[in-house]
């Protein structure tokens, strides 16, 4: 839930759910592919803003883009992109 709500594309969000254990590595290569293809290099997915909130799309249980995350407030985004960081860094080996 966030503090705030935030417009996306003319819709209202209040909340937004993740389902992070759907992902699949092909989601991680898919990211990746994105990335590369605007010009960024992903060296380590822990600690990169840009792939985390990339993955928290993807997590995202209804449909929205990764750039809906530069609309919502400094700390609803911190508290996301630190939840998925979390999540790779307990599904390390």
């Amino acid at each position: 839930k966030f503090k705030r709500p935030f417009k996306y594309q003319g819709k209202t969000y209040t909340e937004l759910t993740f389902d992070w254990d759907k992902l699949t590595g092909k989601d991680g290569l898919a990211i990746e592919n994105e990335m590369q293809a605007v010009g960024k290099a992903v060296i380590v997915p822990t600690f990169s803003g840009e792939y985390l909130i990339r993955l928290a799309a993807k997590a995202c249980t209804e449909p929205i883009g990764s750039d809906a995350f530069e609309y919502m407030r400094i700390g609803d985004y911190n508290k996301i992109r630190s939840a998925a960081r979390s999540f790779l860094l307990k599904s390390e080996l």
